[in-house]
């Protein structure tokens, strides 16, 4: 990704800043898709095919996330280690995410679109913060 199109995608060139709005772009969708995941376990488990309980847990741990990622969209100057952290993790996510799919999960046709859809979008987050992270230096 050119630096061009990452600063265009964040609306500015200052690194620190770019890093700083991919965080809270990446804290507001975790949040958001948790709180979903919370208040309607019961209808969007159905929808998706995984079971209601795993994914109330799967919220309340979500709404967690995104609460610390937004915590840290907040620093001044978001620590590399906690920042590193956050990538690792989405990208463990998106990989768990496709695993499960394949390994454990009877998902429904919707199920089979949002889980790899879900999965791509977190690990466009982890690429977008790590290429800020990087041009921060």
């Amino acid at each position: 990704m050119s630096a061009t199109l990452l600063a265009n995608l964040s609306r500015t060139t200052e690194p620190q800043t770019m890093l700083r709005r991919f965080l809270a772009l990446d804290a507001v969708v975790t949040t958001t898709n948790g709180l979903v995941y919370v208040a309607a376990s019961g209808p969007v488990g159905r929808l998706l095919g995984v079971g209601s309980t795993l994914l109330l847990e799967i919220g309340v741990f979500l709404v967690l996330f995104g609460a610390g990622v937004g915590y840290l969209a907040s620093r001044r100057e978001p620590g590399t280690f906690a920042v590193k952290a956050v990538i690792e993790a989405n990208l463990v996510w998106a990989v768990v995410s496709l695993a499960a799919l394949v390994l454990w999960f009877s998902p429904t046709t919707a199920g089979t679109f949002w889980i790899p859809m879900q999965a791509a979008t977190v690990a466009g987050f982890a690429g977008l913060q790590h290429l800020a992270l990087r041009a921060r230096g």
